[in-house]
């Protein structure tokens, strides 16, 4: 997207009283031909630098960036880390699956070292587990011993997503089978057992029925938009946050949370660049709560 394609998002999710900016792009896109190009028509010398200028822009109109930037390292993050509230990687698993073939930024050791690194920089995080990619009910538990395990050593994890992978048209996964609401309900129940209790299981809303997982032990939602659709996702429109707060599970609450989590908040876990837009946020938060 262009500087002003994204700025008319963010004018427009700044109008609806949206508080975070997602930021996301795929594994290391200057690799790809023809998109030097792409980066010299907005007049920046990397994606990171192009990212790092729009986070700017996001703060400027009241909006929290969240970036998911791929793989990164310790210094790559750590230039991220001073415009963002919060950062984010899926590990998806720590198995080898034919599924990641080919994509060197989908090995478990490289995604685990950066979720790591977040660690070490005090960069409140998002990281998650992707169900139905040929991982086994064993891979699954690994995979959330070891987000676990992360957090315990550096506490940097805010919730982990626990996701079906969503088969899309024109891939090489278009017919593989979605993971049955049973095993995923199971899941869910798993990562809340051995997750951390601080340490939120979320659910998407549009790839799943969040009523049901949130019986199962999901307690967060994540991020839905009214002014954007899921560029991970595109065929599953976010539901309306109404629509959202009917579909929650009898005795559950809807209640608004920033990209940033309350207890990173307290510890001051975010850049002195962002301090007077979190209070203002935070309170806004409070005050209609």
């Amino acid at each position: 997207m262009r500087p002003g394609a994204v700025r008319a998002v963010l004018d427009a999710g700044a109008r609806a009283d949206c508080t975070e900016a997602l930021f996301t792009f795929g594994e290391r896109p200057e690799a790809e031909p023809g998109f030097a190009a792409e980066l010299a028509a907005v007049g920046e010398p990397s994606i990171l630098d192009y990212c790092r200028q729009l986070c700017l822009d996001a703060i400027d109109r009241g909006l929290l960036p969240h970036t998911n930037a791929g793989v990164l390292d310790e210094d790559e993050l750590a230039s991220l880390a001073g415009v963002n509230a919060s950062m984010g990687l899926m590990l998806e698993t720590t198995a080898r699956v034919p599924a990641h073939a080919g994509s060197p930024g989908k090995d478990p050791e490289v995604r685990i070292a950066t979720i790591e690194a977040a660690g070490r920089l005090r960069i409140p995080f998002t990281t998650g587990i992707l169900l139905g990619i040929g991982e086994t009910a064993a891979d699954r538990l690994e995979s959330l011993e070891t987000i676990g395990a992360l957090h315990r050593r550096y506490g940097h994890i805010q919730e982990v997503i626990v996701q079906g992978f969503a088969p899309q048209e024109n891939t090489g996964m278009a017919g593989a089978p979605t993971i049955a609401p049973a095993e995923y309900c199971e899941t869910v129940r798993l990562a809340r057992e051995v997750l951390p209790a601080e340490i939120a299981v979320q659910v998407p809303p549009n790839l799943a029925d969040a009523a049901t997982l949130v019986r199962c032990g999901a307690d967060d939602v994540g991020g839905v938009s009214p002014c954007s659709i899921d560029h991970i996702n595109p065929d599953h429109p976010w539901p309306a946050v109404d629509q959202l707060r009917r579909a929650i599970a009898p005795g559950a609450e809807l209640v608004e949370r920033l990209c940033i989590h309350p207890r990173y908040v307290e510890r001051g876990w975010y850049p002195a660049a962002l301090a007077p837009l979190i209070r203002r946020l935070s309170e806004r938060l409070r005050e209609h709560q």
